[in-house]
């Protein structure tokens, strides 16, 4: 099938590996950057801070004369078009679209109707009517994007890449600065009240180790610092943080409505032992206590985790039977875009390597 994919493109984006997955899956895919093609205009903190909190409203006639060259260069190709993200794509540019007469799809993996990140899903909000489905990652989202015109919404569940988080074949492959006790992998979030957790960690004798950025910004920066290993990790380092963990943690965004979260499907693929916030979905994904560990709070969350670093075998069950679980319940890439294509033209057969014949 030739998809014409419209996302961020950066190796480092899960858009990417989404597109990766569907060539893995055996489609033709041309990849189309929206913030590539606009870089000039969304650069700089002022611009790019002003496009963000006005719902990139000011940006449509660029975007819309983006969308008229695409059109010219593909017309009559694609079968399909994916729009992933979708926040710099307004009302008339989704429209326009359309003119391709092949299936439109949006997947957006942010919250856009909880309200977290301001007027910034504006102009996504005011084009929901365009698509022919809109694929969302949380359940509330499903009645809200009905409410604001969605024609069709399907969710599905955050997934790892089956490429970009392998495991490394051995530990003994891991370099020495990714290995640790207990990792945290995530930017600091002052709603969210993240380095209060931390510290909370830290006071009860949890050995952490935290990667990712603005940790600086915290005010409790001076108590934290000792545990902070770097910046945010990508690629093979972030899979090596991971696997080099003997607990990795997973912490949720009450403001973005998580039950689960990319972390939750990429730490056991990749080899690491999940540790996260008891939620419903969690309880959906994995056996507590058999494929993954849980937690409510700070108190519990040290406690279970000095348990956890006293034995290295049950920490090993865990682990194995979390990997094994993850691959064989779908929550890969390739999974879930196969599953988002059968929703569209559900009328194709599929062969057993998951291509459209």
């Amino acid at each position: 099938m030739k998809i014409l994919y419209l996302g961020d493109t950066s190796h480092s984006s899960t858009s990417r590996h989404r597109a990766d997955a569907l060539t893995r899956l055996g489609h033709e895919v041309i990849l189309a950057d929206p913030y590539a093609a606009l870089a000039t205009q969304l650069r700089g903190k002022f611009r790019g801070a002003l496009h963000y909190r006005t719902g990139y409203r000011l940006l449509q006639g660029a975007v819309r004369a983006w969308v008229d060259a695409l059109q010219r260069q593909h017309a009559g190709w694609p079968q399909v078009v994916w729009v992933n993200g979708g926040e710099l794509i307004g009302s008339l540019a989704a429209h326009k679209l359309r003119q391709f007469a092949a299936p439109l799809v949006l997947y957006n993996n942010d919250d856009p109707t909880g309200g977290r990140d301001g007027r910034r899903f504006d102009s996504l909000l005011a084009a929901l009517n365009a698509y022919d489905l809109c694929v969302v990652l949380r359940e509330p989202n499903v009645d809200e994007f009905l409410a604001q015109g969605a024609r069709a919404v399907y969710r599905v569940w955050m997934s790892y890449d089956e490429v970009q988080h392998c495991p490394f074949n051995s530990i003994e492959d891991i370099p020495a600065a990714y290995k640790s006790e207990v990792a945290f992998i995530g930017t600091w979030m002052p709603k969210e009240r993240r380095d209060e957790f931390m510290l909370s960690l830290i006071r009860q004798g949890v050995p952490l180790s935290i990667w990712g950025g603005l940790w600086q910004k915290s005010p409790n920066w001076l108590q934290i610092k000792h545990c902070w290993r770097g910046q945010s990790v990508f690629g093979r380092d972030y899979v090596a943080a991971i696997q080099g963990a003997k607990v990795a943690l997973g912490l949720l965004s009450k403001e973005n409505r998580d039950l689960h979260t990319r972390r939750s499907a990429e730490i056991p693929y990749a080899g690491g032992l999940l540790f996260a916030q008891r939620t419903s979905e969690h309880l959906q994904m994995y056996k507590e206590g058999e494929e993954a560990v849980f937690w409510n709070g700070a108190e519990e969350c040290a406690a279970v985790c000095h348990s956890l670093l006293a034995d290295a075998a049950l920490r090993e069950h865990i682990r194995k039977q979390g990997m094994a679980r993850v691959r064989a319940d779908g929550y890969g890439n390739e999974a879930v875009c196969r599953e988002i294509l059968i929703q569209i033209v559900p009328n194709q057969a599929i062969n057993t390597v998951g291509q459209f014949s």
